[in-house]
């Protein structure tokens, strides 16, 4: 390699590549399991070579020992697996909301296969969640991805430590935000559970002979997917809002 490039440009480099690589790991939609290793490995070879220059300023110089090396390998991993699990656990706000209205609906036994969770979920959680990753690259969010990239080396510097209680404290309020906003996209379908089911109730008690559940079972679904595909513009506008907004604390 020496021929082609320093020892200092490849010491550069695979720090580079350790940030960018961890990070696209398990970034949304680029990180899942769908994409075969061999793209994403040459995609982050790719960035870490876009990268180098910007990054260049803020990279220590090569330690001498191994030890050193590994530790500073070990922190750009750190790093970038901390940024792309937050912004993946962002993306958890509409397999909450598809929860809740999977619940309210009594669609909750409907279980598919989650591509971003590799494992089963409710078929509405799994649809909000694919509508997700659909918007990310629709409205060119992906682009905030790679400007995070860059901008975390302006945040967190190799040569500096680990703000690790500033990073507990993102990762408690970004999983907080996010149950938050998926309670809040479901939040039509929830208040239309309630006063249905408070309407059933009523009636229940009204007239005890009556076969509520036969007739409030059918209606209880068929309002709620209604009510939840009218509202569904306004979940994705809302949420890509929020997600932007979650994004430009990298940027």
């Amino acid at each position: 390699m020496e021929h082609y490039a320093t020892a200092q440009q490849i010491w550069a480099g695979a720090l580079v590549f350790s940030r960018t690589g961890s990070m696209l790991m398990v970034l949304p939609g680029i990180g899942e399991s769908s994409v075969p290793p061999r793209i994403r490995l040459a995609f982050a070879f790719m960035l870490a070579l876009c990268l180098g220059p910007i990054a260049a300023p803020t990279l220590p110089p090569e330690p001498s020992a191994v030890d050193g090396t590994a530790f500073y390998i070990a922190r750009e991993v750190l790093i970038g697996l901390t940024i792309g699990g937050l912004l993946r656990v962002f993306l958890s706000a509409l397999t909450t909301a598809g929860e809740f209205v999977s619940l309210q609906t009594t669609l909750a036994f409907a279980q598919t296969t989650n591509p971003t969770q590799a494992q089963p979920g409710t078929t509405i959680s799994t649809f909000l969640t694919l509508m997700g990753l659909t918007l990310i690259f629709d409205t060119d969010l992906h682009r905030l991805f790679i400007a995070a990239m860059a901008h975390s080396y302006t945040l967190f510097p190799p040569t500096k430590d680990l703000p690790l209680n500033d990073a507990g404290q993102l990762a408690i309020q970004t999983v907080s935000k996010s149950f938050a906003l998926g309670l809040q996209l479901a939040a039509p379908v929830v208040v239309f559970s309630i006063v249905f089911n408070i309407a059933t109730g009523l009636i229940g008690r009204v007239m005890p002979q009556f076969q509520i559940f036969f007739v409030a079972t059918p209606l209880s679904l068929l309002l709620g997917l209604s009510i939840f595909a009218l509202s569904l513009g306004a979940i994705g506008m809302v949420w890509t809002r929020a997600y932007e907004a979650f994004i430009g604390v990298f940027v």
